[in-house]
């Protein structure tokens, strides 16, 4: 079958059911959403619909990048415009069947928006986020059956590698080339010069890899992208091994994300299915296969050549460097291996040209770089925005700002390899250069917010555990320095630290970087080199003054009962302690047993409002200045 017959069917179908007459009901089911109940309302759904002989469509789509409000559902109902709705619950779904499915009344109190423009409802798109978000990559994501490779043709799919075909290798490789597009995986290589290197370098047969292991904690954009439109990375893997000469290649992704496993292997079938993949595509003379390996969660095996040994089938380690994976790769061969979001924009950037492309972004940040929004910030879930948007337009415009009115303190940006930005930086331009000066990195995208509530010696102390734990063992700075860094940092956050530490641990972060041989105990210190550079003075707070400012670090931190405030005949505090640390002292007044409180905080949440009789303190904030002694924390009894 040629292409066109594929597409004209593909049309056929996308616009018979847009234009059916029945009312069409879409249903986010990416993980996210299925996270927040999804699920269960499809069901709901899916039973009333059949119990009152309703003939309407349901398709489940993939993320649409809102995960602060799923789930999500967005119904098309003739004479009137695509709504989507938020929050959605199994009575929120009955409702919307009974009033608006049989009635002719939208519900507009559970709406975020409308999908187009109408008279009736603002759209989603007059969101304050859009003023600054530029989806390119996300445009189809939520939109389409991520399992239906019509919708995927209909909407302009594999249109690019019809145009690809009939180019030469050195014409696709210079259009990229010339797009300035860099890796989103972190390091930002120029990606068509990856690409030449590949394509030049001598050995048969080639390979590609697609780095799906996403590790970073709070990191979930390939995720979204494999779960929500699996046809874009097929495409743009076999638009760069026609460039390259690859025959065959490979799409690692860790078994921790089943669902993007599940439906990226029906993808392919999908794919091959139409002979838009595998022997002789589209009758063009070019054959190339992609194989789907599940890793098994080590975050080592992002590094490319410890992919490449996984895929092996051996220990994931890292190898090293040169030769590097494009002239000396998988089994000693050319391999050209790039990250979910990097292969994804290819084909956007062979349908509408390189010029294109490099009019967005920055002159040496092209493009747009996708984001996973979580921690402290109102509308945590997908963004994708202009290379160069400031922090500020992110966290504020995008994200929606800090909740419950609390102080924006840092962002940590780019995984356990990136660092901590501060307050005082809200105007950086996110690009992989102006990050780079500012002492971290990109990252794959990963973007955690961070209020007044956080303690940034806490936080450096998470990642380090984290990349500790993840470190193969190979070298051994990385695998003895890392944990020695980490041993101070846990004696800090238990009012154990010496000011002396502060230059040891700079020291070790110098050892650590050079000695360790990948980028994960390169970048390991970053989160602890950048939270000294800019919160020394939280470090200082914990070691001098034995305190927590955040009040976070459990050994640093008491409960206390306020006498004034305490409810003689409120027993809630009591009731929620499991370990009976609290009682009745003197007049009824409830006392913490100190020596009994595990530091839970359950009794601070269980204290009713209008009372609001427990407080979280350091111990030494009780004590007058001249009295505090830093050696040893004052214990109170309540």
């Amino acid at each position: 079958m040629i292409f066109e017959e594929i597409r004209d069917r593909a049309i056929r179908e996308w616009e018979g059911l847009r234009n059916s007459g029945r009312p069409l009901i879409l249903i986010g089911t990416a993980t996210c959403g299925r996270a927040a109940g999804a699920m269960e309302v499809l069901e709901r759904i899916e039973r009333e619909l059949g119990e009152r002989g309703i003939d309407a469509d349901v398709v489940q789509v993939g993320c649409m990048g809102h995960c602060y409000a799923e789930p999500l559902i967005a119904i098309a109902k003739p004479g009137y415009p695509p709504i989507l709705y938020g929050y959605v619950t199994q009575g929120t779904a009955s409702q919307l069947i009974e009033n608006f499915i049989l009635g002719d009344d939208p519900c507009l109190e559970f709406a975020l928006g409308a999908l187009e423009e109408n008279e009736l409802i603002p759209t989603i798109f007059d969101m304050p986020r859009f003023r600054y978000e530029r989806r390119i990559l996300l445009e189809r994501c939520g939109f389409i059956d991520p399992q239906n490779i019509d919708h995927y043709i209909a909407n302009g799919g594999y249109s690019a590698l019809v145009k690809a075909l009939e180019m030469t290798s050195d014409e696709v490789i210079e259009g990229v080339r010339r797009s300035g597009l860099r890796g989103r995986g972190g390091a930002g290589f120029p990606t068509g010069e990856k690409f030449g290197i590949c394509r030049e370098a001598e050995g048969e047969p080639k390979y590609l890899i697609c780095n799906g292991d996403e590790g970073d904690p709070g990191a979930f954009m390939d995720r979204a992208i494999l779960e929500s439109d699996p046809q874009s990375v097929i495409e743009g893997m076999t638009i760069a091994a026609y460039a390259v000469g690859a025959l065959h290649g490979y799409i690692y992704v860790r078994a921790e994300y089943p669902l993007a496993v599940e439906r990226v292997r029906f993808a392919l079938r999908q794919a091959e299915g139409l002979g838009l993949l595998g022997q002789d595509i589209l009758g063009s003379g070019f054959s190339f296969g992609i194989e789907l390996v599940r890793g098994s969660g080590a975050f080592v095996c992002g590094e490319e050549t410890a992919l490449i040994a996984s895929i092996e089938g051996g220990r994931g380690v890292p190898h090293p460097r040169p030769p590097f994976p494009a002239t000396s790769g998988l089994w000693g061969k050319p391999t050209l291996i790039n990250n979910v979001k990097t292969l994804s924009i290819i084909p956007h950037i062979i349908s509408k040209g390189a010029d294109w492309y490099s009019s967005i972004g920055t002159e040496k940040s092209k493009g747009t770089a996708v984001f996973a929004l979580a921690g402290k910030v109102i509308n945590t879930g997908l963004a994708e925005v202009p290379m160069g948007t400031t922090l500020r337009d992110i966290i504020y415009g995008v994200g929606g700002g800090i909740p419950g009115g609390k102080r924006f303190k840092a962002v940590q940006i780019g995984g356990p390899s990136g660092g901590f930005l501060p307050e005082s930086m809200p105007d950086i331009p996110v690009d992989f250069d102006s990050l780079t000066e500012a002492g971290v990195m990109m990252g794959s995208g990963g973007m955690v917010i961070l209020d007044e509530d956080n303690c940034m010696v806490e936080a450096a102390r998470y990642l380090l555990d984290f990349t500790q734990r993840e470190s193969c063992g190979k070298c051994t700075m990385c695998r003895l320095g890392t944990k020695q860094m980490l041993n101070i940092l846990e004696d800090i956050t238990n009012g154990e630290g010496r000011l002396e530490d502060l230059g040891l641990l700079m020291e070790l972060a110098q050892d650590v970087r050079d000695g360790s041989l990948c980028g994960l105990g390169r970048t390991a210190p970053n989160p602890v080199l950048t939270s000294l550079s800019y919160f020394r003075d939280e470090y200082e707070a914990h070691i001098i003054e034995k305190r927590c400012p955040a009040l976070v670090c459990e050994k640093l931190i008491s409960y206390y009962i306020l006498p004034e405030r305490c409810e003689r005949s409120c027993d809630a505090c009591v009731g929620s302690c499991s370990v009976e640390a609290i009682y009745a002292g003197k007049g009824g007044v409830k006392v913490i047993d100190q020596e009994k409180c595990v530091k839970c905080g359950i009794c601070l949440d269980s204290c009713p409002p209008q009372y609001s009789a427990i407080v979280k303190l350091s111990p030494l904030s009780l004590v007058p200045p001249e009295e505090k002694k830093p050696e040893k924390s004052e214990e109170g009894d309540g």
